[in-house]
């Protein structure tokens, strides 16, 4: 079995990672609003806080395409098959296994508001779903 990642699926996939990333969390956006009610950042806390929490949010997004491609591919070689619905499902069992299980658990502890958990599984599951088809369809 050998591990092929497809590098033009990468930079796809980071696109549309920080697309879905600006549709759900900026001012305008699907839920950002709302984000900052739960999280009490205001719009002078994000300015203050510069560009170092976007450039996380890019070595992220790009962390999670590298890692998404490879689990592709690894499940690619294992079923020996490519389909966009082998993609989605790795990106499924990613979230379910990974993110979704560490977020619950770090704002369980932090005991913060149930909404928030919601917003940010979904928007995980979106991102990571959003991320792996692109992965897919261009692997």
């Amino acid at each position: 079995m050998e591990l092929s990642i497809s590098w033009p699926a990468v930079v796809v996939a980071v696109v549309v990672g920080m697309a879905i990333a600006w549709a759900w969390y900026s001012d305008w956006g699907l839920v950002g609003g709302t984000w900052r009610k739960l999280t009490g950042i205001s719009k002078e806390d994000s300015k203050r806080g510069g560009k170092g929490p976007f450039v996380v949010l890019v070595l992220s997004i790009i962390a999670t395409a590298l890692a998404l491609a490879a689990a592709y591919s690894i499940a690619s070689g294992f079923f020996e098959r490519s389909s966009v619905w082998l993609a989605l499902a790795v990106g499924f069992a990613a979230w379910l296994g990974f993110s979704l299980s560490t977020l619950a658990q770090h704002n369980g502890f932090e005991q913060k508001p149930a909404r928030l958990t919601m917003i940010n599984s979904a928007y995980q599951l979106v991102l990571f779903l959003g991320m792996t088809l692109a992965i897919g369809l261009l692997q």
